[in-house]
């Protein structure tokens, strides 16, 4: 999927939002190795909170470029993990945002054999399908603790929000999802 010639071309090394640092190839490097094995899950990530596999590259790469920049001012190096999904959820987020003042389709309008597997797997199950059916910020708070394996409260501190409003976000779009879920599957709870 990224090569790490796709982080590492001239173009962006050389794109720097500060002029003043100069970057060698050792920081890069080592940026590299950190970023590397985090970029299975965050596409993985980032393509259920965006449920779109372009909007998920897009998201992972612009992602990628910020941590990149940013790297220099890392204190903690072995914390990488936590502050790129910070990133990387900020990043989706802001797209969210954008991309709900555009015009959307739902996951049933979606042509399937397009060779997305986002959309074909939100569409192939009923949770994939309830799943689109949530709010961004319900959706977020799902994908986050099932997908992302994340606590409650980790949840709350990747969107800065309080862990009350994390719980009460869980509690609502789990009940949505039980009401999409139970019909489909004939059984009444």
């Amino acid at each position: 999927m990224f090569a790490k010639e796709a982080y590492l071309t001239s173009d962006v090394v050389r794109t720097s939002v500060r002029p003043s640092i100069v970057r060698d190839r050792a920081f890069d490097a080592v940026f590299v190795s950190a970023l590397e094995p985090e970029l299975p899950m965050a596409y993985r990530l980032a393509g259920y909170l965006m449920a779109d596999q372009a909007e998920a590259q897009d998201a992972v790469q612009e992602a990628s470029v910020r941590a990149w920049r940013g790297w220099g001012n890392l204190r903690e190096r072995d914390r990488f993990h936590s502050w790129f999904s910070q990133i990387l959820v900020n990043v989706c987020r802001t797209r969210l945002r954008q991309r709900s003042k555009r015009r959307t389709l739902d996951v049933d309008e979606v042509d399937l054999e397009s060779g997305d597997p986002f959309r074909a797997s939100l569409a192939r199950d009923a949770i994939g399908r309830a799943l689109s059916s949530l709010s961004r910020e319900l959706r977020m708070v799902v994908v986050l603790r099932y997908w992302g394996e994340l606590s409650l409260a980790e949840i709350a501190d990747r969107l800065n929000i309080p862990v009350g409003t994390v719980k009460s976000r869980h509690h609502a779009a789990l009940q949505v999802l039980r009401r999409r879920i139970e019909p489909a599957e004939g059984g009444t709870r």
